[in-house]
């Protein structure tokens, strides 16, 4: 399974020891704008210099709208500093209808896209159709209307693992909100997660360890006593 950072703050990119190797970055409008950011080419570009600069080779980069022009320009800018920074680029874009001529823009420029937002096995097999390279559901969103009734998320992630099995798009589950949750998706054979950099960092320790741990240094100096 690959690991993606969640992230637009450069400044938590850097993961502490114990947490297992990250792949790379991702990034949409919210999470700049909560980074203090402006939704605009020019901090597209920096992220990516920072990518290539902390040494990621990939980095997934959500447009901000479906206007064609817009969209191909900035793409074609951002392919460009891809390939001086050696970082692979994936462009999100949402599930969705209108995003069609968007969607195809993009892959004529051979650009590999993700479609982000997927919630439902018609979009999946929608995406399918397209040729996409990810789907990004958002578990944590999903698991949360499955408590109330309104729909079965893991049969819409197993799904999407079948069809990664087929040659479809890869799953790369989105807004995890537990280790349990993460423990499934590892066990179906989802290709990738992203989480922000607080949650890896909060699971890469746990109060069981710690209290074993413990435990083993207070038998051992217990033990000395028995001489």
């Amino acid at each position: 399974m690959h690991i993606y950072i969640d992230c637009a703050d450069v400044a938590l990119w850097k993961m502490p020891a114990g947490v297992p190797p990250v792949a790379g970055i991702t990034t949409n409008p919210s999470l700049i704008f909560q980074a203090g950011l402006s939704v605009t080419l020019e901090t597209y570009e920096r992220l990516l210099k920072e990518a290539g600069a902390q040494g990621f080779s990939q980095l997934m980069l959500q447009l901000p709208s479906a206007d064609l022009t817009q969209a191909q320009t900035w793409v074609a800018a951002l392919q460009t500093l891809a390939a001086q920074e050696h970082v692979e680029l994936t462009i999100k874009l949402p599930c969705m209808a209108e995003w069609l001529p968007c969607i195809k823009a993009v892959q004529n420029m051979k650009q590999k896209v993700l479609l982000t937002g997927l919630s439902n096995p018609v979009q999946l097999l929608w995406a399918q159709s397209l040729g996409v390279d990810f789907v990004a559901p958002y578990v944590g969103r999903l698991v949360a209307d499955t408590a109330l009734g309104g729909r079965d998320v893991w049969s819409l992630l197993e799904a999407c693992v079948a069809v990664q099995k087929d040659n479809g798009p890869a799953l790369l589950a989105a807004s995890i909100k537990s280790p349990d949750v993460l423990s499934r998706l590892i066990a179906i054979g989802a290709a990738a997660v992203t989480l922000p950099p607080a949650s890896w960092v909060a699971w890469s320790e746990d109060a069981i360890t710690q209290a074993a741990v413990a435990q083993f240094a207070n038998d051992c100096v217990q033990s000395l006593k028995l001489a």
